[in-house]
């Protein structure tokens, strides 16, 4: 792998993101999620690259799941793992003919495709001892999705850079959050990165992130610091000035009667 001026500086980003949120410590084995896509390339580069250099040891295992989509070619993943020394482990299951039976006609693919993606390497994670899932979601998907639960699910929700799965089984990290895909993009092409496209997303239209993506891109395009703007909202939260009541509770804000008054007319 070439090291550049750009490569020196995602390798920092993701640096940094570590140390914020405590995503690689000493004596993890983690699991990357190597998808094929551009992002899950350049966590995998770049992690261990970190992985190199890091004052503590910690280890990394590639791992692919392929879904038995037609023409996708697990085997450019695998040679791409073992001509750069990556330890890796494949995964073959059948989750396309159950999301194609199970997904009704003119809904999504994405929602039930990643819970069974996710479920099988949560499993794989276990089964391989490893200690955290790294993926490689960037600061796009993080604000897409932001929007996404804010329009569509009346939530204030974004992907958080670490977080313990439901059953306290898994870490799942996310080392790329400080990145934007366009500077991942500019990555992939100065490594040349064998690409392997979703097939499945990427035959339909009108989904909902696609949606928001072209909202966002309208916005940054008129106002360049739209982005960078919404995901700096999710550091910097006022407690005081929401509606959430469980929310004021644990931020100590004072006039607040937890049983409320009821003022309602009988």
């Amino acid at each position: 792998m070439k090291t550049t001026r750009l490569n020196k500086r995602l390798i920092n980003l993701v640096a940094r993101a570590s140390e914020d949120y405590n995503l690689l410590e000493a004596g993890d084995r983690v699991l990357v999620a190597l998808s094929g896509g551009k992002d899950s390339y350049a966590l995998m580069v770049l992690l261990e690259q970190i992985r190199r250099k890091a004052p503590f040891d910690f280890e990394l295992i590639a791992c692919n799941l392929d879904q038995n989509q037609p023409g996708f070619e697990q085997h450019v993943i695998v040679d791409w793992c073992e001509k750069n020394g990556f330890a890796h482990h494949m995964l073959n299951r059948d989750t396309y003919s159950v999301v194609l039976e199970k997904t009704p006609a003119g809904k999504a693919y994405c929602s039930l495709c990643s819970r069974m993606r996710r479920g099988i390497l949560y499993d794989a994670a276990v089964d391989l001892g490893c200690t955290k899932i790294a993926l490689g979601h960037h600061r796009d998907d993080v604000v897409e999705t932001l929007l996404l639960n804010l329009f569509y699910s009346g939530q204030i929700k974004a992907m958080p850079p670490r977080l313990t799965s439901d059953d306290g089984r898994n870490v799942v990290i996310r080392p790329l959050v400080y990145l934007d895909e366009a500077t991942i993009q500019e990555f992939a092409d100065e490594q040349q990165f064998p690409i392997l496209p979703c097939n499945l997303c990427g035959s339909q239209d009108g989904l909902q992130r696609v949606a928001i993506k072209r909202l966002l891109a309208d916005l940054n395009a008129r106002n360049p610091k739209v982005k960078g703007n919404l995901f700096a909202a999710l550091s910097n939260v006022r407690p005081s000035h929401l509606y959430d009541r469980d929310l004021w509770e644990l931020a100590g804000i004072s006039g607040l009667d937890t049983h409320g008054t009821d003022l309602s007319v009988p």
